[in-house]
């Protein structure tokens, strides 16, 4: 099955809808410990499977360099993003996330270690991580250094990783290209958001799609699982997994272009491309389940 593309955004670039996010790829001491036989052979498989959207970040450990001593001789078969604003050099304590710094020094040398890490000449798309304030960002004149790092053609667009509160500040000031927004089922906070983003003209990236959710996974938060519970999700499955439930809700927002799903092990990617091969959830289908969910408390955020 060839996987469906859309337009991401303003960029016009087709993107295949299940995109890979290689935050598993980081190893220890903040993931688990992954073989480079694994890494080589999952990084492969995803390529392989036509999946042409890869998401890494400086703070994944040995995600970035593993990208480029796996795959950058497949570098035209995929986009290539990556994070920025996270401190170059430091290395986060185990449990704990990286310190971010958004200083025009800090966000040069992360996108030269990243180009020179994953073995490329650009990244199409370099996103500011953490979701910092409109303030933050202008305060040290970090987002003029990544609008730089573009004019060079380092960087071909430019993103933002993002939640609330700061999201539609960052909506607001127009210069982003694309947002990565976290979203499931059992988390819709971001639900309104993601539309007046992608009404803006930005291409939406969804973090969280499948991995959050699935209560067999066991990897949700207690109040994810509660939702899930209380919404009596379990009555709608009709022979489907949570998880697939959970990717195919969230491949039917109308305005994402690509979820990013992170995995290291092939028979994980192959359950996934199979639960796309059967598309979004039926129009009936999916208002029940909102319906339900609106219930058990996971609701749109009031933002637009």
């Amino acid at each position: 099955m060839a996987i469906p593309k859309r337009e991401l955004g303003r960029t016009g670039l087709p993107v295949t809808v299940l995109g890979y996010g290689a935050m598993e790829l980081r190893g220890v001491p903040r993931g688990r410990d992954v073989t480079e036989s694994q890494v080589e052979t999952i990084l492969n498989a995803v390529l392989d499977a036509g999946i042409n959207y890869i998401d890494t970040s400086i703070d994944y450990g040995l995600s970035e360099e593993r990208i480029g001593r796996y795959i950058a001789h497949r570098r035209s078969e995929f986009y290539l993003a990556s994070k920025c604003g996270c401190l170059v050099g430091a290395l986060p304590a185990p449990g704990q996330r990286g310190a971010h710094v958004f200083t025009p020094e800090n966000i040069v040398k992360g996108v030269e270690q990243s180009l020179a890490r994953m073995k490329t000449d650009h990244l199409d798309v370099v996103q500011f991580h953490a979701s910092p304030s409109k303030e933050t960002l202008e305060e040290h004149g970090a987002l003029d250094a990544l609008l730089e790092l573009k004019e060079a053609g380092k960087v071909r667009f430019i993103g933002m990783s993002a939640t609330l509160p700061h999201l539609l500040d960052h909506i607001g000031m127009g210069v982003f290209d694309v947002f990565q927004i976290p979203y499931s089922a059992v988390e819709r906070e971001h639900e309104g958001v993601i539309g007046a983003a992608s009404e803006a003209g930005a291409g939406i990236v969804v973090r969280g799609g499948a991995a959050k959710g699935a209560p067999s996974e066991g990897k949700q938060s207690g109040l994810q699982r509660q939702r899930w519970r209380q919404a009596q999700l379990d009555e709608l499955l009709g022979g489907m997994s949570p998880m697939e439930f959970i990717l195919r809700f969230t491949l039917t927002h109308p305005d994402l272009d690509t979820t990013i799903v992170g995995t290291v092990n092939p028979a994980h990617l192959q359950t996934n491309l199979d639960a796309l091969e059967h598309g979004p959830l039926p129009p009936e289908l999916y208002d029940e389940a909102k319906h339900r969910l609106a219930g058990a408390g996971s609701v749109p955020g009031n933002d637009r």
